[in-house]
């Protein structure tokens, strides 16, 4: 099986808003809807659990039966930062994934899913053991002088670098006992780690597969009227 484990337990505070960003309505539906919707309308996605702020859980469930996001199965409740949100979910599914499943962790926050992003995902997953969503980077990269900082000598040749954000896949057996170990040994769970920098750290090898640049964060307002923006914007027939 395929599972979903949408992480929705931040306050997102930098949004500057009265209720959790990922509940923010956007044109009559909570952001996190729209990345659910993502996920249920997918052929390749067996079942959804989602990790959530407390308090927010019954909120979630009810929004899930007006909008029938039929695949959801259980809400998780998350932790003090991303990584421990992240293990609350892999360890609860300890009780129904098995080894091989793939299990597919994405921020609730980025709900412009492309469907094809989110296959590519998969099948890397099936096909390597892991697959993570990633873009080339496009513009340059610089290094600040320690000794002046509004200054640099030195850069980073943008061909050797890829962006890496969520959807990412990892099969069940690895990431679980990644999890366990990482917090075992205090490995990859600090500051902003995630669950692709825990596994490098952790000495796994990682695969890139497609991403999107629609696939946006929507940490601040700004992002909010982009998102909205994407939302209302008809692709030209020309385009390719």
């Amino acid at each position: 099986m395929n599972y979903a484990l949408i992480i929705a337990g931040g306050s997102g505070n930098r949004m500057g808003q009265d209720i959790p960003k990922q509940f923010i309505n956007v044109y009559d539906k909570p952001v996190l809807i729209y990345t659910l919707e993502s996920f249920q309308r997918h052929p390749m996605v067996d079942a959804i659990d989602v990790v959530c702020l407390d308090g927010w859980h019954d909120v979630l469930r009810a929004y899930a039966n007006q909008f029938n996001i039929t695949k959801l199965q259980d809400v998780v409740s998350g932790g003090k930062s991303a990584q421990e949100s992240i293990r609350n979910g892999v360890f609860h599914l300890e009780t129904k994934a098995k080894s091989d499943d793939i299990i597919i962790i994405h921020d609730g926050i980025r709900p412009l899913v492309d469907d094809t992003v989110l296959t590519d995902v998969i099948q890397k997953a099936r096909q390597y053991g892991n697959g993570v969503t990633s873009l080339p980077y496009n513009e340059q990269i610089f290094i600040v002088n320690p000794e002046d900082e509004t200054t640099t000598r030195q850069y980073i040749p943008r061909e050797t670098l890829r962006r890496v954000s969520t959807p990412q896949a990892y099969q069940f057996e690895r990431l679980d006992s990644a999890y366990h170990e990482a917090f075992e040994k205090g490995i990859g769970i600090h500051g902003s780690s995630y669950t692709n920098t825990m596994m490098v750290e952790l000495g796994e090898t990682l695969h890139f597969a497609a991403g999107s640049d629609k696939n946006i964060k929507l940490t601040t307002k700004d992002d909010l009227e982009m998102f909205k923006g994407y939302m209302k914007m008809d692709k030209d027939t020309w385009l390719k």
